[in-house]
């Protein structure tokens, strides 16, 4: 198993920046995909963002899609989620989770995710987006 720490969370006025990490333990990080879902107060926790084992296939919801942007440096076990033109809607914990199983192929990255779909969560990071 893939062992996750989010950071970077944080209160941003809305138009502004954040870039939230997901670091990595355990030598297997680089042969598994990555995921970003988000849930907001009262409401189900939802898919965000993936990104394939090397880094090359990317797959966004389509709520975030050009605002948003995943990326991996498997030389420092990481995974960012650089979000850019936050609204309050992007107000919610943000969890960066690992797929079940390792080097799935491209074409799985080609739509979302689903919680049943993970096999580690990291524990969250809060993003308040103020209006």
């Amino acid at each position: 198993q893939v062992q996750l720490v989010e950071s970077g969370g944080g209160l941003v006025q809305a138009g502004g920046s954040l870039r939230l990490s997901c670091a990595a333990s355990g030598r297997t990080f680089s042969t598994y995909g990555i995921n970003w879902f988000r849930q907001a107060p009262g409401k189900e926790r939802e898919f965000v963002a993936s990104i394939n084992w090397s880094g090359v296939s990317t797959y966004y919801s389509d709520s975030m899609k050009g605002r948003f942007t995943i990326s991996r440096d498997n030389a420092k076990n990481t995974v960012y989620l650089q979000m850019n033109s936050l609204k309050p809607e992007d107000t919610a914990v943000y969890y960066c989770a690992a797929d079940r199983l390792p080097y799935y192929r491209d074409t799985y990255y080609s739509s979302p995710r689903s919680i049943t779909d993970i096999g580690s969560w990291g524990q969250g990071t809060q993003v308040t987006v103020s209006s």
